[in-house]
């Protein structure tokens, strides 16, 4: 019997034959020889490919017809059989043969064709743990308009200011809410209408002055990151930014002092005070250039610095020092620069990776899986921290007290896993009131123990850390342990509870959402804003020109 051969197939010899011809008359375009070559080598591929019938020759359109069965019940898709072998290229001119009764070879076939399949869930499981997965938040419920929210829309920022404050007085009671957590805030209901009248009314100007890197660049990795990723959403936000300063309640200063100090700082000089200079110039620069800060001596303005050396940038201007909104990392009530009320405590956050904030954050143990009482590991500077040392680190088994994590103990259990392995975990000052470890506590879902005297703690005006912490005084570091212990397990199982309650108030996002970290930043702004007495202190100019 003669078989006859398809079209494809004779145009397939015939264009080789010319190709070949073509190669011996040495007239060759490479760019067509390349790209025929493809051509050639996939419809070649496809020809050994049963399923493709409009590629076979008669006898084998006939012979791939009827589907085939294992043992009378499994179906076997040639398909998958085929691309299999194919992608192994063993031959280009024999039909991969699949043997009917060998259930190993089966078995072989299918865990190839599922591994891509199996390592696409490894990855999935992968980001899972690492990153911090975060449900969408429900849609905010719509909030109608009264005739007086109309009416202070219109308003000069300052009667706008006033309006906000008597109705924040006048808040409802808010009984059960679906997006904030009533236990963790001091007050829910003047939290929820503050910060409602915040959404509504807050315009913020931003000077556009300065050069970088000092301003307008921010610093988004290390334990001072809160600093960079507040100006970051900051100056990509279009709801409460500004760019009529006349419409302005708040006046942002955008000067990153991480970036300050490589720029300014002299290594080894122990002299910080060319970086007061260089802000008092600034200032002053802008007060010319400007009416706002004369208009009210610099009260409607705020900066924001997670640096440990940013109160000491506000030190040769008063009015800078005395009357600007300064939200500051190191909010250190000794130091007599930080006023609460006016001031604001900034959350310092430790950030690894910029491009994904939530990476490697989250997803702390239960309480049946946190079998160490209190844990803490870090570098021994400070006068809090070698105390520490001195009556803990090996003294007791609950209590896992290191300086930096020794190697031999790393290798068993990471600083994170100890971190989510211990009921508390303890957060002494370094060299300032401060400590990431607050906030990575938070993350870990692990009750933070403060040891810091004089820190007010971020966010205090709206949250009552009481219901999720625990502030142990610096002269009781001896009784910490009994101290820990006195906490019956129903209020430490609520605390811990509260934990995981409150930290969404502390996550950076690249895209900002409802009632996060930066949010939180900017109505402790708002808020403090509305109740410090704006006219309490002006202190003499005593400006220098720049």
């Amino acid at each position: 019997m003669v078989t006859m051969k398809s079209p494809l197939r004779i145009f397939i010899e015939v264009s080789m034959k010319e190709l070949i011809r073509s190669f011996r008359r040495q007239r060759i375009r490479w760019r067509n020889a390349f790209l025929l070559g493809s051509i050639m080598t996939t419809i070649v591929i496809l020809l050994h490919t049963p399923t493709f019938s409009i590629f076979s020759d008669d006898e084998e359109t006939e012979s791939s017809s009827s589907p085939i069965y294992l043992n009378g019940s499994l179906h076997l898709n040639i398909q998958i059989v085929s691309e299999a072998k194919v992608e192994s290229f063993p031959s280009l001119t024999t039909t991969p043969v699949v043997k009917m009764n060998s259930s190993s070879e089966i078995k072989r076939v299918d865990e190839e064709t599922n591994l891509p399949r199996k390592r696409q869930k490894r990855k999935r499981r992968k980001k899972t743990k690492d990153d911090l997965i975060l449900t969408d938040p429900p849609p905010a419920p719509r909030h109608i308009l009264s005739s007086s929210e109309r009416r202070a829309l219109s308003l000069p920022p300052k009667e706008a200011l006033a309006f906000a404050k008597l109705e924040i007085q006048r808040a409802p009671e808010v009984v059960n809410d679906t997006e904030l957590f009533a236990p963790v805030f001091r007050n829910l209901s003047i939290f929820k209408r503050s910060y409602e009248l915040m959404e509504l009314i807050l315009k913020v100007y931003i000077y556009p002055d300065g050069e970088k890197p000092i301003f307008h660049q921010p610093h988004l990795n290390g334990i001072y990151a809160s600093e960079g990723w507040f100006m970051k959403l900051m100056e990509s936000n279009t709801q409460f930014v500004t760019k009529n300063p006349e419409k302005a309640h708040l006046f942002y200063m955008p000067y990153s002092v991480k970036q300050l100090q490589h720029a300014i700082f002299v290594p080894g000089s122990h002299n910080i005070k060319p970086l007061s200079i260089f802000i008092r110039d600034y200032v002053n620069m802008l007060s010319i250039k400007y009416p706002f800060w004369n208009r009210t001596h610099g009260s409607d303005h705020f900066l924001v610095a997670c640096h440990d050396w940013g109160p000491y940038t506000v030190s040769e201007h008063p009015e800078l020092r005395q009357n600007t909104i300064k939200a500051l990392c190191n909010a250190d009530l000794s130091d007599g620069i930080f006023v609460p009320g006016r001031d604001v405590s900034l959350p310092e956050t430790s950030i690894r990776n910029a491009g994904r904030p939530l990476r490697n954050i989250g997803n702390g143990n239960r309480v049946s899986q946190r079998p160490i009482l209190a844990f803490f590991a870090g570098n021994l500077h400070g006068r809090v921290r070698p105390q520490l040392l001195k009556h803990w680190r090996n003294k007791d088994d609950d209590m896992k007290i290191y300086g930096p994590l020794p190697h031999n103990v790393a290798r068993k259990m990471t600083y994170v896993q100890h971190m989510k392995s211990s009921k508390y975990c303890l957060c002494p000052m370094g060299y300032e009131v401060n400590s990431p470890r607050i906030v990575e506590a938070i993350y870990y879902e692990c009750v933070p123990v403060i040891i810091a005297d004089n820190f007010v703690l971020p966010f205090s005006e709206v949250l009552d850390w009481s219901a999720f912490s625990v502030v142990v005084p610096e002269k009781d570091i001896p009784r910490i342990k009994e101290i820990l212990l006195e906490i019956p397990m129903r209020r430490y199982l609520k605390m811990q509870s509260n934990v995981k309650m409150v930290q969404k108030h502390f996550l950076w996002s690249p895209k900002p959402r409802r009632y996060d970290v930066f949010h939180m930043i900017l109505h402790s702004i708002w808020f403090n804003l509305l109740h410090h007495n704006q006219t309490s202190t002006h202190v003499p100019s005593f400006r220098q020109h720049p």
